[in-house]
């Protein structure tokens, strides 16, 4: 169906609410609106009766009351600018050639070559033979042979040449930057009171005051108001090391707080700067550049002074310029220094569509030659919704009263486990409001506070009975060694005395055995479990879904420990987890997954992040990684042999210099779009 909007003029603004909305109808598989037109195509199930539903809901949108989802950057505008760039440069181009006489022509086309010459008198200044100094020699020997309409062209197709690569290269990191930016739900807010209250970030604006703890994500910019901690900002900055943040510092959106607390005090609503700094991290930071981009980008450069000699040959073996200059028209540079960075953030565009988040370039061809994946047990092979079965209440405690203590201070550092207790707590109607003190949470241990100045822990057992000495009264062994072995065990202490064991159900996802063997069909010659629960747990777990090793009661420095060792037999390693205790394993690897449903600091110190929902979107992101390794040996081939064609045709006499210039330029446009297109066959464009 084409509806159009009766009004004579659309903002990108207006078009992306429509659009957004459109898509949002049941029964619409796409939804396409122009605002120069303002036109709007449907694709919709087809039947009279949808059509009928369309219509009404269409009679029923109104700019101003019509709630719609839009994302900050849709790329209308950017396409809508590069759209008005090439048409006003095509448009020149024809006014030029069919309306001024020679002379003026010969004018325009002198005064356009200055910035090229300029451009390639620099790159010689500075010492390198590159692009500038071919494109700046092809326009001066045409215009010093007085063949201005040649350097016209040359300098039109050049310009129709930058005109796509700046746009295709800007989309790439557009559709990536939406990608990666900033979603957080919740966050905890400081009211005039003192009281913490859970809201929507929406709802938080300017001069309110947010509280971020150990292993959370810092959702909006601002001011530190108390408080100390370290915050990661590789996000923002691309350095891996944590900056201290003390009162009076600032913060921003996306960094995230790897240890202590703070008290912000917002200065940016949310997602104001947000984008604008992700997209400077993706254009600077050296994470995009794989191996092969550097290596695409020295033989690019080196191949300049190859265009150079087979021109210079030429000439003192033909004495013929116009092979000579047929031949300067082809530079290998433009294509390689394209093509394959284009390659690399489509294919992090595509894995996004998958639910994949990636990072950058050298992560991707990591994870093709990685022969070790390393899976934590909790949240990541078990489900990320465990539940609560059972709260053993001890030393003449109420069940009840134990749970919402539990959730009280589970609550402020999100985990699954933490989750599920949180969880069930608000399902029997338990409320729990802030009584402890300071909270603090102790790395693959448990947290620690106090309650009315009695103190209360809650985590493993090594935390509790070990580190805490918390004891089990006597009268009470019997029912402490009765508790089902089947669940995993929290357990919680109050005074030093143990006080309830929360026993949680923590399920195998169901497609953890297939994906584990379709990892193995993948390539990975080694499936590995790593896990801090108990070793007859761990057994079970691993002989079910087929893991080819495991270790239990596993420390967060072990699990850094193992993946040295594997990288001391010499090979590449996977690391997927989830929680705290998973960094120094992530960081560790040689690319570190988190699931999205884990830990914020996890998710910001992972290379690639995956859904929660299936854990075979590891399988789907090797097939794309294999998939980019081919496609950019595929563009290496094509540009290397193309290119060498046009220079043997050039040298033989057999192509015109404007004609050379034409089939290099189209061969790069048209070889940077095939890299934009999806590599997976079944991938939805």
């Amino acid at each position: 169906m084409r509806v159009h909007l009766h009004q004579c003029y659309m903002t990108f603004e207006e078009a992306d609410k429509v659009q957004y909305y459109l898509q949002s109808l049941p029964g619409v598989v796409r939804a396409k609106v122009s605002e120069r037109t303002c036109d709007a195509t449907i694709y919709y199930g087809g039947t009279a009766k949808q059509r009928a539903k369309l219509v009404r809901a269409l009679s029923g949108f109104d700019y101003e009351t019509t709630e719609v989802s839009v994302p900050d950057h849709t790329g209308r505008e950017l396409n809508h600018k590069f759209e008005d760039r090439m048409f006003w440069h095509i448009a020149g181009r024809f006014v030029t050639r069919l309306f001024l006489p020679l002379s003026i022509r010969s004018i325009i086309s002198f005064v356009k070559a200055v910035p090229f010459v300029i451009r390639g008198l620099n790159s010689l200044i500075h010492g390198r033979i590159d692009v500038h100094v071919l494109d700046a020699a092809s326009v001066t020997f045409a215009i010093v042979r007085s063949d201005f309409d040649t350097a016209g062209s040359v300098m039109f197709l050049l310009g129709i040449g930058d005109i796509m690569e700046e746009w295709t290269h800007r989309k790439s990191v557009d559709d990536l930057a939406n990608a990666m930016s900033l979603h957080v739900d919740k966050v905890w807010v400081k009211t005039k009171s003192g009281e913490e209250v859970l809201v929507g970030v929406g709802e938080v604006h300017r001069d309110s005051r947010i509280i971020v703890r150990t292993g959370n994500m810092i959702p909006l910019d601002g001011l530190v108001e108390s408080g100390d901690a370290m915050v990661n900002q590789a996000s923002i900055t691309g350095e891996p090391l944590s900056v201290r943040k003390t009162e009076g510092g600032a913060v921003f959106a996306g960094t995230v707080v790897e240890e202590g607390e703070l008290v912000v005090r917002v200065t940016k609503d949310a997602g104001t700067g947000q984008y604008d700094r992700i997209v400077s991290m993706i254009e600077e930071s050296e994470k995009l550049r794989s191996d092969t981009e550097a290596k695409a980008s020295d033989l690019a450069d080196k191949l300049v002074p190859v265009t150079f000699g087979a021109a210079v040959l030429t000439y003192l073996l033909t004495r013929d310029i116009n092979r000579a200059y047929s031949i300067m028209m082809v530079d290998f540079c433009c294509a390689l220094k394209l093509a394959i960075p284009i390659s690399v953030l489509s294919a992090m565009r595509e894995a996004q569509e998958h639910q994949i988040s990636v990072k950058g370039g050298k992560f991707m061809e990591n994870f093709a030659k990685a022969e070790t994946i390393v899976f934590d047990k909790t949240g990541t092979i078990t489900r990320a919704v465990p539940k609560v079965r059972d709260v053993v209440a001890f030393n003449g405690q109420d069940p009840k009263e134990m749970l919402r203590l539990a959730a009280c201070l589970e609550e402020h550092y999100p985990h699954s486990i933490a989750n599920a207790v949180v969880r069930c707590a608000k399902e029997q109607g338990l409320s729990h409001e802030e009584k402890h003190s300071k909270v603090e949470y102790i790395v693959a241990h448990g947290i620690a506070s106090t309650v009315d100045g009695v103190k209360v822990r809650i985590g493993s057992w090594h935390f509790i009975f070990e580190d805490e000495k918390a004891v089990l009264k006597e009268d009470e062994k019997e029912k402490f060694d009765s508790l089902p072995d089947q669940y995993s065990h929290l357990y919680l202490a109050i005074g030093g005395v143990l006080s309830a064991v929360i026993l949680i159900e923590d399920p195998i996802k169901d497609e953890a055995k297939d994906a584990i063997r379709a990892l193995h069909e993948a390539g990975f010659s080694r499936v590995v479990m790593l896990t801090g629960d108990s070793g007859r747990t761990a057994k079970a777990v691993a002989k079910l879904i087929g893991v080819d090793d495991f270790r239990a009661e596993v420390l967060p420095e072990d699990k850094a420990a193992f993946i040295k060792q594997e990288h001391e037999a010499g090979r590449k390693v996977v690391m997927v987890g989830d929680g705290v205790n998973d960094l120094p394993a992530l960081s560790a690897a040689d690319v570190g997954v988190a699931i999205n449903s884990g830990a914020a600091i996890a998710r910001e110190i992972a290379d690639v992040t995956i859904s929660e929902d299936d854990l075979k979107a590891l399988v789907t992101l090797r097939r794309l990684c294999n998939g980019l390794n081919q496609r950019t040996t595929r563009n290496y081939r094509f540009i290397l042999t193309f290119n060498s064609g046009l220079i043997v045709l050039g040298m033989l006499g057999l192509l015109q210099p404007t004609m050379t210039a034409l089939l290099h330029n189209m061969s790069t446009i048209l070889i940077a779009l095939h890299s934009m297109t999806n590599v997976l066959p079944e991938s939805k464009n």
